[in-house]
């Protein structure tokens, strides 16, 4: 994939450090998103992937380091202030309502207004638009979110994020509970973002879906990185070894990765 050298990331994480009372979450990691990258973010479970993102996202308050995007520095507070810099995290719970349908779950809590009331036929029209954008197949914007299969709620949940026009999308162990078809849906849905400029950042313990649509993966150990590597230039078994044994490594910075992806 050609990319222009002299671009800027969108993301960039310099030197997070994290702590909960006596224990070391995060330390001194370096974090780089560029624009329409695909990043997997791997690690065992107590590496701090989560803890990350949420610093990212403004769900957790870094104690040290600086968070930029497009270039800008950022102190997000909370998650509403990241999604209106275009940043959107979808967790592995989904946050559907089963009670409702598709679009009301699409907007829930913004539902399009006429006057003083719901304009319900905006509502349908805007849903239907966006999952026609992800090229989601569904019987009806009308259909209770709680009758659909794990691979139709989480496609719900990114057609959610995805009706606030973000530029970067973080998606929590995205394929964890879905059939193989549903995976297949998934990651073609993660291309299509991808070819629309969309960055995303999967966190994630299937390295095979990270290599079919990734373009980069960033390992993480007991708080740390100790990999960062392009997916053309490495192997599932490397990342294994990384994940099991690695010792920290520098992470790439802004520039070795836009220039990487433009190799």
């Amino acid at each position: 994939m050609s990319e222009n050298k002299t671009a800027k990331p969108i993301v960039e994480m310099r030197h997070i450090s994290k702590a909960f009372g006596p224990v070391q979450a995060l330390k001194d990691i370096n974090l780089t998103l560029g624009e329409g990258e695909i990043l997997g973010l791997v690690g065992d479970n107590s590496a701090g992937k989560s803890t990350l993102m949420k610093v990212m996202t403004g769900a957790y308050q870094r104690d040290t380091g600086d968070v930029l995007v497009s270039g800008k520095p950022t102190h997000f507070k909370n998650p509403h202030e990241s999604r209106e810099e275009g940043i959107e995290m979808i967790y592995q719970d989904f946050a559907l309502c089963g009670n409702m349908d598709i679009a009301q779950n699409i907007f829930l809590g913004r539902w399009p207004k006429k006057g003083l009331f719901v304009d319900r036929n905006r509502m349908y029209a805007e849903a239907d638009e966006v999952l026609k954008r992800l090229k989601v197949d569904v019987n009806s914007v009308f259909q209770k979110v709680e009758s659909l299969s794990g691979g139709r709620q989480q496609s719900v949940a990114i057609a959610r994020a995805i009706s606030f026009n973000p530029r970067v999308v973080v998606l929590d162990e995205p394929t964890a509970n879905l059939s193989v078809m549903a995976t297949e849906r998934l990651l073609e849905t993660m291309a299509e973002l991808k070819r629309q400029g969309v960055a995303q950042i999967i966190i994630s313990h299937r390295l095979t879906d990270i290599f079919e649509v990734g373009d980069r993966i960033m390992v993480m150990k007991r708080g740390q990185n100790v990999g960062d590597r392009y997916i053309q230039h490495t192997t599932e078994q490397e990342v294994l070894e990384l994940i099991v044994s690695g010792t920290p490594e520098t992470a790439l910075t802004a520039d070795q990765a836009l220039a990487g992806r433009a190799a």
